[in-house]
C-alpha cells in the first residue's frame, strides 16, 4: 500500500479500474475524486467540484478564510458566488467586450490558481487543527485535464503537504510536462490492473450513452459504437445533449460541453459558432491563454472568412494574443501574417501590424524597437484611414498609445508622453465621461508612468492616486505608487500601499518580493524573510527572490542556510549566472578563494559581463595573489557599471598591489569625487601611495 505521508499517481486503462483501486486503498474518509476531463467544464474542470465539495463547510467554520481568498476563488470559476457571494467590480469586469482594451494572459491565470492552491492548504490545515479527517483530494482523468486545471494540481502537489492534505494523480496516459515533473519528485507511483470490459448493451444504447458522457467515456465499446455510428443520428444526439445541458448552463459547462456538442450538431456554422464565440469572449475577459487558443482555432473552423470577417478576425487576433501569453510567439506570428495575406481591410491591417509590433517591442527576443516602430506607425496610418468616424477616433487614439509604448522603448520618453496626452485631450474633448473609461484609464495610467520616468515624480504620484480611486482593486497602481514612495524615502507610505495591494490581489510573486524588499529597509527582517519564503514557495525558480534571501541569511551570519538556499537554486537552473556568482561570494565571505574561483568563473562564462562576479572574482584573485588578474576583472566591471567609488577603491587596491602606485591614486581620487565613497578609507589608502 502507498504511504500516507506522499501523494500518489496511479496509472490505469480504464477510469471504472482506477476508481475500484482507488476506493480499496483510500476508503471513503475526507476523500473527494472530482472528474478533470476537459470537456466537460473547459478551464478548472475539477478544480470548481472540489471547491464546490470544500466551500460551505469551510464559509461556515472559517469565514475570514474564506473572505482573504475570495478574489482567486471567483476568478475563474464565477459560479462559485452562490456559495460566497459575488466578486468586487473592476474597470475591467464591468466594462462592454467591445471597449475592452486590458487583457490578462497565463501569468494572471497562474497567480489566481496559486492564491486557490493557498487556500486549500491554508484550509486543510485549520481542519488538521480541528480534529478532521485529512484531506484527499482524487483528480481523475488528468490525462485529458485542461491545462489550467494540470497547472495547478501540479502546483498543490509541490506546496502542499500529504500529511493534511494527500493529491491523487489518476490517469489513463501521460499527463502534461510541469505535472509529471513534480509528480516524479513528491508522488508513489502504482498500477492498477484492467479488468475485462464485459458490455451487452446494444448499439443505439452504446452511442447514446457515449454522448451523454459528453466524450469523456472511455468503455471501449462506446468508443467503437459512436466511430461506426450513422452521422445523421450523432448530429440529432449531440444536438438533443446541447439542448438539454445549455438553459441555464454555467460558463465551465458552455466552455465545454455545450461547445462540444454544438460542434458535432446539426448546425455547427450557425448555433456550434454561436457558442463557441460566447466561450471564447468568456476565456479572453478572463485570460485563459490555452482556452483561448483552443477556442480560437475551433471558431476559425466553423467560420467563412470570407462571408463573416469581422468574426474570422477576433478569433484570429485573440488567439494569436494568447499564444504570445504561452511564450508560442512564431505561432502568432503566423497567425498574424495569415490575416495580412487574407485581407486587403484597412482594419484588417491595422490590428495585425499592432500585434507584430507588440511582438517585435515588448517579447521578442532581442527586441527589436526600429522594426516595431514601423509596424506601429502603418497601425497608426491605417486607423486614420477608417471610414466611420467615431472608429476612426478610437483607433488612432488606441494605436497612438502603442506607438507611444515603443516610442517610450526606444528611449523618447517626451514623443510618448506627447502621444499619450494628446490621446487623452482628444478623448476628453470628443466623449461623454462615461464612454470608454476603462481605455481612459490605461492612457492615465501610461501618462503616471511616463512623468516617473521622466522624474517628475509629484505629478506621476498624484496620477496613480486618482487612478486607485477610479479603479481601487487593480493593484498594479498602488504598486506603482509604492515605487515612487520608496524613491521619495518613505518607505512607511511604500508598505502601506504594498499590505493594501496585497489584501485585496492574488499573490502576485512579484508584489510580495518588493514588499519583502521594504521590509527590509525599514529593518523588519522577519516580515521580508516571511515574503520571500511564500514568493519561494509558489516559485521556486524565482532567482531575485533566492538571491535576495540568500544576501539576507548571509548578512545575518547564516552562511550555511544562505548556501543552502542558493544550491537549491542551482538546482532548478543550474547555469544561472547570478545564483553561481552569489555562491562564490559566500565562499569567499568565509574566506575560501580556492573554492570560490570555480563558481565565479562558471559564473562570467554564462555572462562575462555580469558585475557582482567580476568584482567578486577580482577579490578571490586579489586574495590569492594574482593582482594583475582582478586589474583585468574589475576594469571591465567599470566599463559595464561606470564610475563607482568601491570598484575604483579595489581597483586602486590591485594596481597598489602591482605596484602601480600612480595609477591607484589616481583610481582613489576619482572615487573621492563619486557619491557613496568610503572617505576614511580611500585617504588611508592615498596616504600608503605617498
Amino acid at each position: 500500500m502507498p504511504s500516507p505521508q506522499r501523494h500518489l499517481r496511479l496509472r490505469g486503462a480504464r477510469r471504472a479500474d482506477r476508481q475500484r483501486h482507488l476506493a480499496s486503498v483510500l476508503g471513503d474518509a475526507g476523500v473527494i475524486t472530482a472528474l478533470c476531463h476537459h470537456r466537460l467544464r473547459g478551464p478548472y474542470t475539477g478544480v470548481d467540484t472540489i471547491l464546490r465539495a470544500l466551500l460551505p463547510d469551510a464559509q461556515k467554520r472559517w469565514p475570514d478564510l474564506v473572505e482573504r481568498h475570495k478574489v482567486e476563488l471567483l476568478y475563474g470559476i464565477p459560479e462559485l458566488a452562490e456559495l460566497i457571494g459575488p466578486a468586487p467590480s473592476t474597470l475591467a469586469s464591468a466594462g462592454p467586450f467591445s471597449q475592452r482594451t486590458r487583457f490578462y494572459g497565463a501569468h494572471m491565470i497562474r497567480c489566481m490558481s496559486q492564491g486557490v492552491v493557498t487556500f486549500l492548504i491554508d484550509l486543510a490545515r485549520l481542519r488538521s487543527e480541528a480534529g478532521d479527517v485529512p484531506l484527499c483530494l482524487v483528480f481523475e482523468d488528468m490525462h485529458a485535464a485542461e491545462p489550467t486545471t494540470s497547472e495547478l494540481v501540479a502546483l498543490l502537489a509541490r506546496r502542499c503537504d500529504p500529511s493534511t492534505l494527500r493529491v491523487v494523480v489518476s490517469t489513463a496516459d501521460s499527463v502534461a510536462a510541469d505535472l509529471a515533473s513534480v509528480l516524479d519528485r513528491v508522488a508513489e507511483d502504482a498500477l492498477c490492473s484492467d479488468s475485462p470490459e464485459q458490455d451487452d448493451r446494444g448499439q443505439d444504447e452504446l452511442v447514446a450513452a457515449y454522448v451523454r458522457s459528453d466524450g469523456t467515456s472511455d468503455s471501449r465499446a462506446e468508443m467503437d459504437a459512436y466511430g461506426s455510428a450513422d452521422p445523421v443520428l450523432l448530429q440529432r444526439l449531440h444536438d438533443e445533449r446541447a439542448d438539454e445541458l445549455e438553459p441555464g448552463a454555467d460558463w465551465g459547462t458552455v466552455i465545454g460541453a455545450v461547445t462540444y456538442h454544438r460542434e458535432r450538431g446539426t448546425d455547427p456554422h450557425g448555433r456550434g459558432q454561436e457558442v463557441l464565440d460566447r466561450a471564447f469572449q468568456f476565456c479572453v475577459e478572463i485570460g485563459f491563454s490555452a482556452a483561448v487558443v483552443d477556442l480560437g482555432v475551433r471558431g476559425r473552423a466553423v467560420t467563412d472568412p470570407v462571408a463573416q470577417p469581422k468574426l474570422y478576425l477576433r478569433f484570429t487576433q485573440h488567439a494569436a494574443s494568447a499564444l504570445v501569453a504561452l511564450g508560442r510567439l512564431t505561432e502568432s506570428l503566423e497567425l498574424y501574417m495569415d490575416l495580412r495575406a487574407r485581407y486587403t481591410d484597412a482594419k484588417v491591417h491595422m490590428t495585425a501590424s499592432y500585434g507584430i509590433a507588440m511582438l517585435h517591442t515588448r517579447f521578442f527576443v532581442p527586441r527589436d524597437h526600429e522594426t516595431a516602430v514601423g509596424w506601429q506607425n502603418n497601425a497608426y496610418a491605417l486607423a486614420s484611414l477608417l471610414p466611420d468616424p467615431a472608429e476612426r477616433r478610437t483607433y488612432e487614439v488606441f494605436q497612438a498609445n502603442g506607438l507611444a509604448l515603443v516610442e517610450m522603448h526606444r528611449g523618447h520618453l517626451a514623443r510618448a508622453l506627447e502621444l499619450v496626452d494628446g490621446g487623452i485631450a482628444r478623448l476628453n474633448d470628443e466623449l461623454d465621461d462615461e464612454e470608454w473609461v476603462l481605455h481612459r484609464s490605461q492612457l492615465f495610467y501610461n501618462r503616471a508612468r511616463l512623468h516617473a520616468a521622466l522624474g517628475r515624480a509629484d505629478e506621476a504620484y498624484d496620477e496613480f492616486s486618482e487612478l486607485i480611486d477610479l479603479d481601487p482593486l487593480y493593484t498594479d497602481y498602488l504598486s506603482e505608487r509604492a515605487k515612487i514612495s520608496r524613491k521619495r524615502g518613505d518607505l512607511h507610505a511604500a508598505l502601506a500601499d504594498y499590505d493594501r495591494a496585497v489584501q485585496i490581489g492574488p499573490p502576485f510573486p512579484e508584489l510580495y518580493y518588493n514588499r519583502g524588499t521594504a521590509r527590509l529597509a525599514v529593518d523588519d527582517v522577519d516580515g521580508a524573510f516571511a515574503d520571500f519564503d511564500y514568493v519561494l514557495e509558489m516559485e521556486p525558480g524565482d532567482v531575485d527572490t533566492r538571491l535576495t534571501r540568500a544576501e539576507t541569511l548571509l548578512a545575518s551570519g547564516d552562511a550555511v542556510a544562505a548556501h543552502a538556499d542558493v544550491v537549491a537554486g542551482l538546482e532548478l537552473t543550474p547555469d544561472e549566472p547570478r545564483l553561481l556568482a552569489m555562491l562564490g561570494t559566500i565562499e569567499l565571505e568565509q574566506d575560501q578563494p580556492e573554492q570560490a574561483l570555480p563558481h565565479l568563473d562558471a559564473a562570467l562564462a554564462g555572462d562575462p559581463r555580469y558585475p557582482a562576479a567580476l568584482v567578486n572574482r577580482a577579490v578571490a584573485h586579489f586574495r590569492l595573489g594574482h593582482a594583475e588578474i582582478a586589474v583585468d576583472d574589475l576594469t571591465l566591471a567599470l566599463d559595464v557599471v561606470g564610475a563607482d567609488p568601491d570598484v575604483l577603491l579595489n581597483r586602486g587596491m590591485a594596481y597598489l598591489a602591482c605596484e602601480q602606485s600612480e595609477l591607484a591614486m589616481r583610481d582613489f581620487s576619482s572615487a573621492l569625487e563619486l557619491p557613496g565613497a568610503d572617505v576614511e578609507e580611500l585617504r588611508n589608502q592615498l596616504e600608503l601611495c605617498r
